[in-house]
């Protein structure tokens, strides 16, 4: 219980403070709302069915960009991993992509993707998939060869290499950065609806600001952040499968 018990306690304690502050006048007024106005816009949103729209539309956007990333990324990770020539010719492009922010991609999507999911999908598996490549190549390099010397000796060789000894090898560290990838994937769809569509919690709080609504803002805000959460919980439960905590040390 205490593991509930101590975050509704600090939420609560944190409820107070922004209540009490709001009450003495601590905030410019018109820039931070009562909390009691967030949870009449929060209501009212759900009521008018617009804050579950938005969120199934940012779902759907980070579900298919992280998906396609994660798909790409892994296999050619381990092919990375395992081969010291292509880890040479191709790592030090996967940093300097890995390196660029996905934001800055946003231009480019909307000039060859237009208006809608495609360039938020685009940017999105930008995002994801420089990000897994470089954790999957990282973790390959690391597998002891002895499990690919007894390998070779017990007849399995070429793709098997990699998806029966290499990935079961690496699967401790392929899902912590899966989980910090889908974290990632979540803020940047933010970004990315707030200039490239017109649905989605991005959008919702760049038109509640365009519109001086700032107690839609904070329940944006609050909706991604609860929503984040619970991305990260259920990643964190997948460290909690016998096969996935194998790896190689055992």
């Amino acid at each position: 219980m205490s593991r509930f018990l101590w975050p509704i306690l600090t939420g609560a304690i944190l409820l107070a403070i922004w209540w009490i502050a709001f009450a003495a006048g601590a905030f410019p007024i018109g820039t931070i709302p009562s909390p009691p106005a967030v949870a009449a816009a929060f209501l009212d949103e759900v009521k008018s069915g617009r804050l579950l729209a938005d969120t199934i539309a940012s779902l759907y956007r980070v579900a298919w960009g992280y998906v396609v990333g994660v798909a790409l990324a892994v296999p050619l990770g381990l092919v990375i991993g395992r081969s010291l020539r292509t880890r040479e010719a191709l790592m030090p492009w996967v940093n300097f992509f890995r390196s660029l922010s996905p934001i800055a991609w946003i231009p480019f999507g909307i000039i060859w993707f237009g208006i809608g999911d495609p360039p938020a999908i685009f940017i999105l598996f930008l995002a994801t998939f420089f990000q897994i490549v470089l954790a999957t190549a990282a973790a390959s390099a690391s597998v002891p060869k002895v499990y690919y010397r007894v390998a070779e000796d017990m007849g399995i060789r070429g793709w098997r290499v990699l998806a029966e000894i290499t990935l079961p090898a690496i699967m401790p560290q392929l899902v912590t950065a899966l989980r910090i990838a889908i974290g990632v994937a979540w803020m940047v769809v933010v970004a990315a609806e707030m200039i490239a569509v017109r649905s989605g919690l991005g959008f919702l709080i760049i038109d509640a600001r365009n519109g001086l609504r700032m107690d839609l803002v904070v329940c944006g805000m609050i909706v991604i952040g609860a929503i984040g959460i619970v991305l990260d919980l259920l990643f964190a439960r997948l460290t909690k499968i016998p096969s996935v905590r194998w790896g190689f040390e055992q």
